[in-house]
């Protein structure tokens, strides 16, 4: 029995080095794993796993757009931010002085409004959106005038004016539907010549600080008898 197995010894070592000489860059047994990196490295597979990571990030991408756009109107959105500078500036100087103009009708091409970047009257959500984010920027420098600033008081500040915002939409909803007015005017309509009161605001929180009371309240009316006009 001795003899056998040293004999089967022998043999399994002759044959292991006869290999080694037949194939000296043969890669061991447990390097097997190797084969599908060096797979990977090759031009053609990588094309291939990049378009196709692509079409997954292309396919994922409308999934996510179709499922928003049934609570968010994205496409229409799109529209209320359609401005160029030259818009703005008109927009703003049309909030400021509105008794010059004299043409209010907003023009349609194909059934559809025009984007307010060809048409003055039309309203957009880009100036009511800066205004609001420039209203709680100016409210914290006057807090700051006032040794009163702390970020809880400048969450106040936007919090409850976003609030007021979405209040005073609801309660347009609702006299709408009560009074059953009908109207061209859409939802982001009403939200955006809402918002279009921190223009005003923000001219007369700043005449508050050159001008104090006075400064202020004269501001706040001019800007309130401007914006009741341009509405």
């Amino acid at each position: 029995m001795n003899i056998t197995v040293l004999f089967n010894i022998c043999c399994s070592f002759v044959s292991s080095a006869d290999y080694s000489r037949m194939y000296p860059h043969a890669a061991p047994m447990d390097q097997g794993f190797s084969i599908p990196s060096q797979f990977l490295n090759e031009p053609l597979v990588a094309n291939v796993a990049m378009q196709y990571g692509q079409a997954l990030v292309g396919s994922g991408k409308q999934l996510v757009d179709r499922e928003l756009e049934k609570y968010v109107p994205i496409s229409r959105l799109k529209y209320y931010f359609a401005v160029d500078t030259g818009y703005v500036t008109k927009k703003l100087g049309l909030l400021f002085f509105p008794f010059t103009h004299s043409d209010w009708s907003v023009k349609y091409e194909q059934d559809e409004p025009v984007q307010p970047r060809f048409e003055i009257n039309a309203p957009d959500l880009y100036i009511p959106t800066m205004a609001y984010v420039t209203y709680v920027l100016v409210a914290g420098l006057v807090l700051g005038m006032q040794d009163r600033f702390s970020p809880e008081m400048l969450g106040i500040h936007a919090s409850s004016a976003l609030a007021w915002t979405v209040f005073e939409i609801i309660v347009e909803l609702i006299t709408l539907y009560i009074t059953n007015i009908q109207t061209n005017l859409k939802t982001l309509d009403l939200l955006a010549y809402g918002g279009y009161k921190y223009v005003g605001i923000i001219f007369a929180v700043l005449l508050s600080i050159l001008f104090h009371k006075t400064g202020y309240y004269a501001g706040l009316i001019y800007c309130s008898l401007s914006l009741a006009f341009f509405l």
